[in-house]
């Protein structure tokens, strides 16, 4: 019984100083990112990895996720010969919810990973001691860019799945169900509001915080050589899944329970 007690005691301990080194990189980089000068082209390159890159995989994933809603959504409104709000639910669901958390965990599995495993190999080579030693900020140089790259990116990301997502159901319920294209498009429209769309990319704004919080801090805080750097990817993954879930509840409970 002793043990089990202190092995809760360790757990959480260990999770309040996780959370407050997360809070500190995070309040280090905010000050960082007004300190001139800007590593713009720094910033443009992890840009063009983290957005351009995943452009493929990101329209593939949000096709597919489009299809299948409309398919399972047609399953169950073909018996209340309902079909024409397939549109609706399409549109409501990518917007809301589907199009933020599935980009965002696209972007942690595909670049969180990889920002864990450079910082976590520059830490194990001594690069990021090397900085320190020049006068170099490696939080001014190293995350930064990173952290302005997740949080620009993954909204224009966002919006480009939910348009693809929303294309997707379109070749469904036109192609295969026989609904009108005017009249998807009209529905479509029509079940969406601002507010859907500002809440959706308020939540991107913070999944992309919380990725390349996750992904740095993993990083930099990696011992252990190759299967240390092996073991940070995976804890900065899994971590990261978990929080954009936890994120994701909570904003919609605030956005549509407590603030409707």
């Amino acid at each position: 019984m002793v043990a089990i007690v202190q092995n809760l005691g360790a757990r959480l301990v260990y999770h309040i100083n996780y959370v407050g080194a997360l809070t500190k990189l995070f309040f280090q980089t905010l000050y960082w990112t007004f300190v001139p000068p800007l590593k713009r082209e720094r910033t443009y390159q992890q840009a063009k990895r983290i957005g351009l890159e995943s452009l493929s995989i990101v329209s593939l994933v949000s096709l597919f996720i489009g299809i299948i809603l409309a398919l399972q959504t047609a399953y169950q409104m073909q018996k209340l010969s309902s079909e024409i709000y397939i549109a609706n639910i399409i549109a409501l669901s990518l917007v809301r919810e589907l199009g933020p958390v599935i980009t965002g965990l696209i972007l942690a599995g595909r670049c969180g990973a990889a920002v864990t495993a450079e910082l976590g190999t520059m830490k194990v080579t001594e690069q990021i001691d090397a900085l320190e030693t020049l006068a170099t900020n490696p939080v001014k140089y190293l995350v930064v860019p990173r952290f302005l790259a997740f949080t620009f990116m993954l909204p224009v990301l966002t919006l480009y799945a939910n348009l693809i997502g929303i294309i997707g159901g379109y070749l469904i319920c036109v192609y295969r169900l026989g609904i009108r294209s005017s009249m998807y498009i009209h529905m479509t429209f029509d079940a969406l509001q601002i507010k859907d769309l500002v809440t959706g990319l308020i939540k991107t704004l913070v999944f992309g915080i919380i990725i390349a919080m996750v992904g740095c801090l993993e990083g930099m805080r990696t011992e252990g050589g190759a299967e240390g750097v092996g073991k940070a990817t995976t804890v900065s993954v899994v971590t990261s899944f978990i929080l954009i879930i936890a994120a994701d509840c909570i904003f919609t409970a605030i956005f549509y329970f407590i603030f409707p």
